[in-house]
């Protein structure tokens, strides 16, 4: 079976508040880790009310720190917000610390709204536009030091400089990422949980255009997808009704804490916001497992992902890992780890 990752936004709900949202995060890695889930990245996201991470390496730290096989990473790092010599020495620490168990994602995204990511940045260099791609040479540059002589970084060292770079993976919701994931022969990961563009078009590409590189010698794609899963398929579909209110509330700008069941069950739905809801299923993968895995598996066969990497953002956190320990049955992750 294909192997499992999984996602996590910290979600905060209405009832739980940031703090303790942290503390979901740890338990359910803890959680994952032992069902046989390969990896376990966190998100990067900045003045949110429903995402309570926007610092993925301090919480890559602590949930490797209190796990034993799971890879930990990040999903990504935002890299237009960061100076890439900052990035490669937290991540070449990170490495040092939990060898052979950490992952570096990258995504092209602010995570946040403009006026936050001017904030973030604005002790920054003011490089104008999508820099995204100088930024990633950079990164690369920092870790090959291949700086060329006279530059005035020729002679800065990433620190510690006896630790290589974690595996670095290009995050994308379009063909842009797929392509240059390719080209320069990284990881790949697609976002079909928030994407308008084509899942199997972007991973298709990423796979038959990709490069040979001292990264990768073969390509590795990762589909993230949301899922609920739970007993039965009314039980899945309720819980599901607080993340159709919250897509809801964000497709207007609305970026509010995680609403209950109850609130969701009990607000009053125009026809036409029944209609967007009806519209963004089609991202969300809904039912007992065997629903989902009939709903996955055409996806799956079509897009031929090496990894499922799954994003559960429900209200209940017992009801999160449920989904999670259900999802591990179906696809078998729970003999193979207890085996």
């Amino acid at each position: 079976m294909i192997p499992l990752s999984v996602l996590d936004l910290s979600v905060v709900t209405t009832g739980t508040r940031p703090a303790h949202a942290l503390r979901n995060s740890i338990d359910l890695a803890r959680h994952v880790d032992a069902l046989g889930y390969v990896r376990y990245w966190l998100a990067e996201h900045h003045n949110l009310a429903s995402v309570a991470s926007p610092a993925p390496d301090l919480m890559i730290g602590q949930i490797a720190a209190v796990t034993s096989n799971i890879r930990v990473g990040s999903g990504g790092v935002m890299l237009p917000n960061h100076a890439p010599l900052v990035v490669a020495e937290r991540f070449k620490m990170l490495e040092a610390l939990f060898p052979g168990r950490i992952d570096l994602g990258l995504g092209r995204a602010p995570g946040t709204d403009g006026a936050t990511a001017h904030a973030l940045r604005s002790r920054l260099d003011r490089r104008e536009g999508d820099d995204f791609l100088e930024r990633l040479s950079e990164l690369v540059l920092w870790e090959t030091r291949g700086f060329p002589p006279g530059h005035p970084y020729n002679n800065v060292v990433a620190m510690p400089d006896d630790t290589p770079l974690p595996p670095i993976w290009l995050l994308g919701s379009s063909d842009y990422s797929s392509e240059l994931a390719a080209q320069v022969g990284m990881g790949f990961a697609f976002a079909h949980h928030f994407a308008t563009y084509d899942a199997i078009a972007a991973m298709t590409n990423y796979r038959d255009h990709f490069k040979p590189s001292g990264w990768r010698p073969t390509p590795h794609g990762i589909l993230a997808v949301a899922v609920v899963a739970a007993e039965t398929d009314a039980e899945a579909e309720k819980l599901a009704t607080s993340m159709d209110l919250n897509r809801l509330r964000r497709d207007r700008g609305e970026y509010l804490p995680l609403p209950s069941v109850e609130e969701a069950l009990a607000y009053p739905y125009s026809d036409a916001e029944r209609a967007s809801i009806a519209r963004n299923r089609s991202r969300l993968f809904v039912g007992s497992p065997a629903t989902v895995m009939a709903k996955l598996q055409p996806m799956i066969t079509a897009s031929q992902p090496d990894e499922l990497m799954i994003i559960t953002a429900v209200y209940d956190h017992d009801a999160r890992k449920k989904s999670y320990s259900l999802l591990a049955d179906a696809f078998g992750l729970a003999k193979k780890a207890a085996a």
